[in-house]
């Protein structure tokens, strides 16, 4: 047997909000925090670097927990940094456990045996997806919205997007959210930029969307509007205003 990752004392992996709201939407953040465990230490990386995006979503926790507040729905985060294993991505894909991301390297992931892997995904992984499967097991029907943020620029390239709408196959919410950002003044969104979604790099949209037939949409906003309380707030009050709108057709 491995040692267990999470002693006691340790957070859980999962943090939920208004577990019992009535909306039709459900709301995760996968990457909303950058805690690590005791027992991995700071995997061989500075405090600076911890910082960083590399290790979270900076603000996209704090925009998901006004949107939850604004659309009455039930909130999911994930609070330990993707770094000790994406719970955004499949188990079998290389950067579950990434070695290197951003750019840099990380050196406590460098020699993960196949014990410590199963491990990270039995304490952080496993906990947090049974908490979300749990929860959508007794709703017979969602709208199901993920939240992250990017970067302004990755590998000298800047991005012109303020915000990205992502998908793979199902568009019935994504494409009409997509119409009305694109009609906001200003804005530069991006389809399926600056990320692509598909099975083999995202895992909520895929098993709790296309895979049970509920519409979805992952979204993502550039961090450096979300990295202060009025950005926040901003971004949250116009993505509540925009899927009340693009919901409207849907009946549960």
């Amino acid at each position: 047997m491995s040692p267990t990752l999470l002693t006691a004392d340790e957070p859980s992996p999962v943090e939920v909000v208004g577990a019992d709201a009535p909306g039709p939407f459900v709301i995760l953040c996968d990457h909303a925090g950058r805690q690590l465990p005791r027992a991995l230490g700071s995997l061989g990386l500075s405090s600076d670097e911890l910082q960083q995006h590399i290790a979270w979503d900076i603000g996209a926790a704090a925009v998901a927990r006004h949107l939850s507040v604004a659309l009455d729905a039930p909130l999911f985060l994930q609070r330990y940094s993707r770094l000790v294993i994406d719970c955004n991505r499949p188990l079998s894909a290389p950067d579950s456990i990434p070695v290197k991301s951003g750019g840099i390297d990380i050196p406590g992931n460098v020699r993960v045996t196949r014990a410590e892997a199963e491990e990270r995904a039995r304490a952080i992984f496993a906990p947090y997806h049974r908490t979300i499967e749990s929860a959508l097991a007794q709703r017979s029907g969602y709208l199901l919205v993920t939240m992250h943020s990017f970067t302004p620029e990755l590998y000298g390239v800047r991005r012109p997007f303020h915000a990205g709408v992502l998908y793979e196959r199902d568009t019935r919410l994504a494409a009409s959210l997509l119409q009305l950002l694109r009609q906001e003044p200003g804005l530069v969104v991006g389809d399926n930029e600056p990320y692509a979604a598909s099975a083999a790099t995202d895992y909520a949209i895929i098993e709790y969307g296309e895979k049970r037939g509920a519409p979805y949409v992952e979204l993502e906003v550039r961090q450096d509007l979300v990295s202060d309380e009025p950005g926040q707030r901003l971004w949250a009050e116009r993505f509540a205003r925009l899927l009340r709108i693009a919901s409207a057709t849907f009946r549960f």
